[in-house]
């Protein structure tokens, strides 16, 4: 994994503000707090594992800071999904470009391991639209992000899975005590385990936890160097199918009971209502067709997930495509998961969480009016 040292490297590059600089500084010592008293991975698991794919992903983010410096705000910048999401539909159906480019922006489409990486190039001015699970904009919120909470998605929870080797002797979760356990830190696949553990009578540290983003933990655990995974699709599918792994549990049957989100900072709010307006719009349209059209998903999306168009279908219940209105319950589990990672010692301070959210007549405003209706 990146050094302290090369994270503010980074930063430095892309021209960063000095408070930028303090954040990426602050963040990363958030999600670093608890890596040596919750665990004492080996050596091996701890170095990426694919040096080629993290190098790649900090080229992507530099270059997007760069362009936003360039062209004077001019280009909006939305996380790249390569699952089989909404969102990679509308990257794919090529739609938002055209309404954007009316209102006189460019549309790009930077890549980033996971949700931990897109929020830190969001406060970076690296990224301006991010997606994802409950609890990176809680660890960003802790490090002192101005983020908004824009929508939120449907849970898919049984696109996020707990993996173990094909040959492995662990049968449940309660076989894990002791073990080595992978999943990219402050992700949706380190909460899904703590409610795993959770509900078996253990605790975190009870298992080994190996911080690793997804592409080093694809390679340690084929490698063997990890005893179990908790990731998302399509890693998930792609190593069951090749007969590496098998799925112990998934998020679903109650286990992921949290929402997706779509976040970005309060300045690009207040400075883009329009423009949110309109990728919720198109988000939402594409939602729609995404649940309507499995077949047809699935075969635009074969090339971004590399899974064959019939597995793509077979997976296609596993995601429920809906935005979902910003309710008072919705905010109330998002504190619970604040106060779940304070009272674990993993973020620094109390959270509190409505910081990040908006009004509801300000949600009125930005939100598609079927979104709405589901109140």
């Amino acid at each position: 994994m990146q050094t302290m040292k090369e994270k503010l490297a980074f930063w430095k590059r892309g021209q960063i503000t000095r408070r930028s600089a303090l954040f990426a500084l602050g963040y990363s010592l958030v999600l670093s707090t608890t890596l040596f008293s919750c665990s004492t991975p080996d050596k091996s698991s701890q170095k990426p594992a694919d040096s080629s794919a993290s190098n790649s992903n900090n080229n992507t983010t530099t270059n997007a800071a760069n362009t936003s410096t360039t062209n004077s705000g001019k280009v909006v910048r939305i996380v790249r999904s390569k699952q089989l999401t909404a969102l990679a539909v509308l990257e794919k159906q090529g739609k938002l470009e055209k309404r954007l480019a009316d209102l006189g922006y460019k549309l790009e489409w930077p890549e980033f391991a996971a949700g931990p990486q897109q929020l830190e190039a969001l406060n970076a001015n690296g990224l301006d639209i991010a997606s994802t699970a409950e609890s990176p904009p809680v660890f960003a919120q802790a490090a002192g992000t101005p983020l908004v909470y824009l929508a939120a998605n449907s849970s898919d929870g049984k696109a996020v899975s707990l993996l173990v080797p094909t040959n492995s002797t662990v049968k449940s979760v309660k076989d894990l005590k002791g073990k080595k356990v992978g999943f990219q830190k402050a992700s949706i696949g380190h909460y899904l385990l703590v409610r795993a553990l959770e509900k078996e009578g253990l605790k975190l540290s009870d298992v080994e936890s190996v911080f690793l983003p997804p592409p080093d933990a694809n390679v340690a655990f084929n490698q063997g160097k990890i005893d179990a995974w908790f990731i998302w699709e399509p890693f998930v599918t792609r190593n069951v199918q090749n007969k590496v792994g098998r799925v112990l549990i998934d998020g679903g049957n109650g286990l992921r009971d949290t929402n997706n989100f779509l976040s970005t900072t309060r300045k690009f709010y207040e400075q883009n209502p329009e423009v949110i307006k309109v990728v919720l719009d198109e988000l939402q349209k594409a939602q729609i067709w995404s649940k309507q059209n499995p077949k047809e998903i699935a075969e635009l999306l074969a090339p971004v997930t590399q899974l064959d168009v019939p597995t793509l279908e077979a997976m296609h219940d596993k995601y429920d495509f809906s935005l979902v209105p910003i309710t008072e319950q919705i905010i109330t589990k998002q504190q619970e998961v604040a106060d779940k990672w304070y009272s674990l010692g993993l973020i620094p301070k109390k959270v509190n969480v409505r910081d990040g959210f908006l009004k509801p007549e300000e949600y009125t405003k930005i939100t598609p009016q079927d979104v709405l209706a589901k109140q």
